[in-house]
């Protein structure tokens, strides 16, 4: 069955078949909605149904029951079962992006931490992908199985892909790149996916929040915003545990003494001794509330765990920034990733 979805807030519709989401139908008509993991737990997604009827085949972690109850649902799992409406914000900037399958070999490996491997992806000469930094792409496993990594790398004609890939213990995809992964290995992946990018129609400072690997499509970000010399002042907050997990650090610093616009803080939650640590310590959000007590003039742009996505919003939204302006990238580690 095809049926009809018309979005009441942009005037826009488009077709569904009953087997794929909202989110899958709008992508593979350039019709791009925000959107995040994919998975049902980030909540970027969240719409409003007005009319018709939809199935979940997935859990929907992200939506109370409250929020069902008043008809929200999430995009990315939300299978319409007849036409429907809905009311939903829709994204101009990624529209005319193709979502690609390509294959790709790995260049460069180069193991950063204890657990974080930095890799790069070299695509065929004749192969080129479009994507907005801080967009993320999937790697296609031959079992079916799919891992997502943002990309590190700002884009540009012939640029290799940088991932960073954190070691989850007994990781499916993680342990082969820790294990037994080589220089030259093909990979196949599809993307790009995701809204977390820049919003360039904004004079708005910006504050960033980075939890780990969430750093990655940061990265990408702000060399982006470097390289055509945008006039907005970057702060970044990058939250990991102990000293040794801050696998970029030297070059953030360096990248805040190139620029005047960007400052960098790094925040440990859990020193150890061994570290002599004299910067900040503590959970990254509520350094930022320290640092930042009225929030009501900036944009914030936060890639982590669920947990720090969630506390982030709390305490910023108390501090007085718009909830509309916090945009964000909220990924969980997978247990067999």
């Amino acid at each position: 069955m095809v049926y009809k979805i018309t979005n009441t807030k942009s005037g826009s519709s488009f077709e569904s078949n009953d087997d794929e989401t909202v989110l899958d139908a709008g992508l593979r008509q350039s019709i791009v909605f925000p959107y995040s993991c994919r998975g049902g737990t980030c909540g970027t997604c969240k719409a409003k149904l007005i009319n018709g009827e939809i199935i979940y085949n997935t859990d929907t972690a992200a939506l109370s029951d409250a929020e069902k109850d008043s008809g929200t649902i999430l995009l990315c799992q939300a299978k319409p079962q007849s036409d429907i409406t809905i009311d939903a914000t829709e994204l101009a900037a990624s529209a005319n992006i193709e979502i690609k399958i390509l294959p790709c070999r790995v260049s460069e490996m180069d193991k950063r931490a204890h657990d974080v491997m930095v890799i790069k992806l070299k695509l065929p000469a004749s192969q080129q992908l479009d994507y907005l930094a801080g967009q993320y792409i999937d790697i296609l496993l031959r079992d079916g199985r799919r891992r997502s990594f943002s990309m590190a790398s700002r884009p540009e004609p012939g640029q290799e892909l940088e991932l960073h890939i954190r070691h989850v213990p007994d990781g499916h995809f993680s342990s082969r790149v820790f294990d037994s992964m080589q220089v030259k290995d093909l990979l196949r992946f599809q993307g790009p996916f995701g809204t977390f990018f820049l919003r360039e129609d904004s004079d708005r400072p910006v504050i960033l929040m980075a939890g780990g690997t969430g750093l990655a499509p940061i990265k990408a970000l702000l060399e982006q915003a470097f390289q055509t010399n945008s006039p907005r002042s970057f702060h970044l907050f990058w939250g990991v545990r102990q000293a040794r997990d801050l696998y970029h650090h030297d070059e953030l610093v360096k990248l805040a003494e190139q620029n005047e616009n960007f400052a960098y803080t790094p925040v440990l939650s859990e020193p150890d001794d061994s570290d002599q640590w004299s910067g900040e310590t503590g959970f990254v959000h509520n350094i930022i509330v320290n640092h930042y007590k009225d929030m009501s003039a900036y944009e914030v742009y936060a890639c982590g765990p669920p947990i720090m996505i969630d506390s982030g919003r709390i305490a910023f939204t108390e501090a007085g920034m718009d909830a509309d302006l916090l945009f964000y990238d909220s990924f969980e580690y997978a247990v067999d990733e």
